[in-house]
């Protein structure tokens, strides 16, 4: 992690717990207001990413709460249990090796360790679990295990399993139109669009994710949704702005990163199961994986989810969530991980079943995303994305990578958020971050090879 000098040391002294010296005072002094206009820029970003909940009203993520129904449960519809019995909360076991620091080639062609990668690239938290064991958990800059922290885009991802969920269950059906939930695009670029097209962002809608084009549309939305000061003339909350979006192309052609695509699919889940989120997200993901604190979601003026981006968790959480994703959907009971005798190397346990481990995410679901349908590939293949993440594609609100042993499924934020879940490697990486700008190729690709080098050393047995 990052070292200070003597004199950022002296100054970290005086300055509050979160080292920033923001927010501070009462009141504090206009130049250390973090406010919707700035948080989003150095240095009020890192303030900001841990505290989102003072910043934009939000909805909580329950870690707890009664076992019951949701939506339809409650207008007589069968019941979904919230949380499965014997759901551990327990903390995350220790591994008995140290965390390993392997050479990284980064992408200037200079070499590194894994911990200069981190400390190079403005890491507020750390978490790596390798077979479900706590490798290693290191925080920077007055983050702690308990201090949530903003997910930006990893919370696409959350939204995915959710959607995956509800179509498991009947309530959601990936081939149906847009508007058979949401009648109010049929006058958008969204008419004629279906629920997997929203899925894999292969919708033709006139979207564009361009950060440092103030009129992009990724701007205008923010400024709808709450997350900027809004303009004369912008629509109050994030779903009336998208039924204003037109259509750019034919749908079902090439990928195209559209948050717009998962906002129009976090209201869609909605409809369908006539539960908000933030319920969702806690009934069907965050209570049966055993989350050990709330997470929260910002919400709109008219208080609907920001789906493409508000939710905030610890980082132990999000580890929990990735290691759903090694575990193939299953979470883990009892106080540790089954044992490694008796199974292929790189597959999911089979013992989780055996010792209390329960499904939350459909294995299915995870399965079709990391050996999708044809036209999928093809359709990453011929964008720009290409160069960057090579053999990569994207499906069900994740980005997928060739790994030595198998796809690697990766949830990315802005600002350099990351879930790196290497199935065959057994190994999960959680690094939340504060980078200056919202997009930095180099930074991404670094952290990504030095993922990579943790989970071919641990796999290996540190050999």
């Amino acid at each position: 992690m990052p070292h200070d000098s003597t004199a950022q040391a002296a100054a970290r002294e005086r300055a509050p717990s979160d080292g920033t010296g923001l927010m501070a005072g009462f009141p504090p002094p206009p130049e250390a207001q973090v406010t919707l206009a700035n948080w989003q820029d150095p240095p009020y970003s890192r303030w900001a990413f841990r505290h989102m909940r003072e910043l934009i009203p939000s909805h909580p993520i329950p870690a707890a709460g009664p076992a019951g129904g949701f939506g339809p449960a409650a207008a007589g519809g069968p019941a979904n249990r919230v949380v499965p019995p014997g759901a551990s909360r327990a903390p995350l076991p220790a591994a008995s090796r140290p965390l390993p620091d392997p050479p990284v080639w980064r992408l200037d062609g200079s070499t590194a360790t894994a911990a200069e990668v981190f400390a190079d690239t403005y890491t507020d938290a750390l978490v790596v679990l390798h077979d479900g064991r706590l490798v290693a958990e290191r925080y920077d800059a007055g983050m702690t295990a308990a201090t949530p922290h903003l997910l930006m885009s990893v919370s696409k991802s959350l939204v995915g399993c959710v959607a995956g969920v509800l179509a498991e269950r009947g309530l959601l059906d990936p081939a149906a139109p847009v508007t058979a939930y949401v009648p109010e695009a049929g006058s958008s670029g969204y008419a004629g669009a279906t629920v997997r097209h929203l899925l894999d962002m292969r919708t033709g809608v006139a979207f564009r994710e361009t950060y440092t084009e103030l009129d992009a549309e990724v701007r205008v939305m923010e400024r709808s949704m709450g997350w900027r000061p809004a303009q004369p003339g912008d629509p109050a909350g994030a779903y009336p702005y998208l039924i204003t979006l037109g259509q750019a192309a034919p749908h079902g052609g090439e990928f195209t990163y559209r948050s717009a695509d998962s906002d129009m699919l976090g209201w869609v889940c909605e409809r369908a199961s006539g539960t908000r989120m933030a319920d969702l997200i806690s009934a069907l993901i965050w209570q049966p994986m055993g989350a050990e604190r709330d997470g929260e979601i910002t919400c709109d003026p008219l208080g609907s989810a920001i789906h493409d981006g508000g939710v905030s968790a610890t980082a132990r959480d999000l580890a929990r969530f990735g290691q759903l994703l090694v575990d193939d959907g299953l979470a883990r009971g009892g106080s540790g991980p089954p044992p490694q005798a008796a199974r292929p190397a790189g597959s999911s346990p089979p013992e989780l079943a055996e010792r209390g481990g329960y499904p939350v995410i459909p294995a299915a679901w995870l399965a079709a995303t990391r050996v999708p349908e044809p036209g999928v590939r093809e359709a990453f293949a011929a964008t720009d994305h290409e160069f960057v993440l090579p053999g990569g594609w994207y499906r069900n609100q994740f980005w997928v990578i060739p790994g030595p042993g198998g796809p690697v499924l990766v949830c990315l934020g802005i600002h350099g958020q990351l879930v790196y879940a290497d199935r065959a490697a057994r190994t999960v990486v959680v690094k939340m971050s504060s980078w200056p700008d919202p997009q930095h190729t180099g930074y991404l690709l670094d952290t990504l090879r030095a993922c990579a080098a943790l989970a071919a050393h641990l796999s290996a047995g540190g050999r």
